[in-house]
């Protein structure tokens, strides 16, 4: 759920299918904080257009218990973060990995 910018979120412990796809990337990129369901996408695009859009510096915050699920919603971000960029420099949404992506996440 949303609480304000704030997102709580839950891991469920197992794949949930179509829930951070392509497409899902593609959906959140397109609305602002708020206009859909709670998401991490949803976050992460709000970070991205206050980062470009306003110039602002940006922070996310993820926390929570050992195997909460942190790392995994820190790739997600990373994930949403480097489509976002990629798409901005032109390239079509279905080509969303690059060299840079898979490096930062394999950190």
């Amino acid at each position: 759920t949303n609480i304000g910018s704030i997102l709580a979120s839950v891991n469920p412990y197992k794949p949930i299918a179509g829930l951070y796809s392509v497409d899902a990337i593609d959906l959140y990129r397109q609305h602002r904080l708020g206009e859909l369901p709670p998401h991490i996408f949803a976050t992460a695009n709000e970070c991205y257009r206050c980062l470009w859009k306003r110039h602002d510096s940006q922070c996310v915050l993820i926390s929570g218990e050992s195997g909460a699920g942190k790392t995994e919603s820190t790739k997600l971000l990373l994930k949403f973060l480097s489509a976002m960029s990629q798409t901005s420099l032109g390239a079509p949404v279905s080509e969303k990995s690059t060299h840079v992506e898979e490096a930062i996440l394999e950190s």
